[in-house]
């Protein structure tokens, strides 16, 4: 078994990173009217089911992502900005862009939409690999 050196400070940082990335991506800025209409809900509607619980779920779910890319660059022997770049592009490509593809298209989801919450995962997967390359 290889063993795993994790930096909890760095996982921190990505997942933050992520999460902030995450508020900007879907925000009137970016993508949020596109968004919205590719899923059918008005603005009304998305703020009445917004529950700041959700909002902790979701930054849980940072914290993982976070957590087991930093496992897989420290697997890889990523220690550069490129290497860890391209250990987030092949964890996107290969396990959250193929899989959310395939769910997209399975339930007749507009490829619009995949393109929307694919490129967002894309960036931050990027971003956190080069972060969790760079500082170990």
């Amino acid at each position: 078994m290889v063993e795993m050196q994790v930096n909890y400070w760095a996982v921190l940082v990505v997942a933050v990173v992520m999460f902030l990335l995450g508020g900007l991506w879907y925000s009137p800025m970016l993508f949020a009217k596109r968004w919205t209409a590719l899923i059918g809900k008005s603005e009304e509607e998305l703020k009445k089911a917004s529950a700041p619980i959700n909002f902790l779920f979701v930054f849980v779910a940072e914290v993982v992502t976070a957590f087991v890319l930093a496992v897989v660059v420290g697997w890889a022997g990523a220690t550069t900005a490129s290497s860890g770049a391209m250990v987030g592009f092949l964890c996107w490509l290969g396990l959250a862009g193929a899989t959310s593809f395939m769910t997209y298209v399975l339930s007749a989801r507009a490829v619009a939409l995949w393109t929307i919450d694919s490129g967002y995962t894309l960036v931050s997967f990027l971003i956190g690999g080069v972060v969790l390359a760079l500082w170990r």
